[in-house]
């Protein structure tokens, strides 16, 4: 490895530690002066050679949500969760079965969620889907009311460790599928503490254009 490539593995390593998120390629470019910045088969090959150094550490570089980031192995949670005061967040079955039914369904309005689950959505589920920044409203329907359609976000995609929504493990169509199932395909505790109350007939109080 020559000094100059030695050094920009340093600069990228550094980067991507100190990032609150994944950072792209052209991301990682724009941190250098216009003359300076590296070719992007440059920082490919830099970060390539990252991934094999950290591939059996404790922490190790993923390439998720469009971008490279940092992430604890797998096999280190259950000591890592103990850094924490607190319990890991714990969702509903609600908020991951709505959460769910985006994912694959996408976009989807809140009046399809609840045909699909067969319940009154509350508010509080999508305010905790969207608090966490895995979804947001991505247009509106042409429907009389114009009801909001919900999507996933880069977030979402990094959390649970994918490049693209192409790498959602393939289902049914969602009307067909088992719910508990959809969310036992995003690998989180499902029937957990919930963050938000699970909803039920009568207890929802829909905001306006939400459909």
């Amino acid at each position: 490895m020559t000094e100059d490539t030695d050094k920009l593995r340093r600069i990228v390593e550094a980067a991507l530690f100190a990032a609150q998120e994944a950072l792209s390629v052209a991301q990682l470019q724009r941190l250098f002066d216009d003359e300076a910045a590296p070719g992007r088969a440059s920082l490919e090959g830099v970060l390539s050679k990252l991934q094999e150094e950290y591939a059996d550490r404790g922490v190790r570089l993923v390439d998720t949500g469009g971008g490279y980031q940092f992430q604890t192995h797998p096999d280190t949670n259950p000591w890592v969760y103990r850094l924490h005061q607190s319990r890991p967040p714990r969702f509903s079955r609600a908020v991951l079965e709505t959460l769910a039914i985006i994912a694959y369904r996408q976009p989807a309005t809140r009046s399809e969620i609840e045909d699909i689950r067969g319940v009154t959505l509350s508010s509080g589920v999508l305010k905790t889907l969207t608090d966490r920044q895995w979804i947001q409203v991505v247009g509106r329907k042409d429907v009389p009311g114009r009801p909001s359609l919900y999507g996933t976000t880069k977030q979402f995609l990094s959390y649970f460790g994918l490049n693209s929504l192409d790498e959602l493990p393939p289902l049914k169509e969602v009307e067909e599928a088992d719910l508990a199932s959809l969310a036992a395909h995003l690998d989180i505790a499902a029937g957990a503490e919930s963050e938000a109350p699970e909803e039920g007939p009568g207890t929802s109080s829909p905001e306006a254009g939400d459909g």
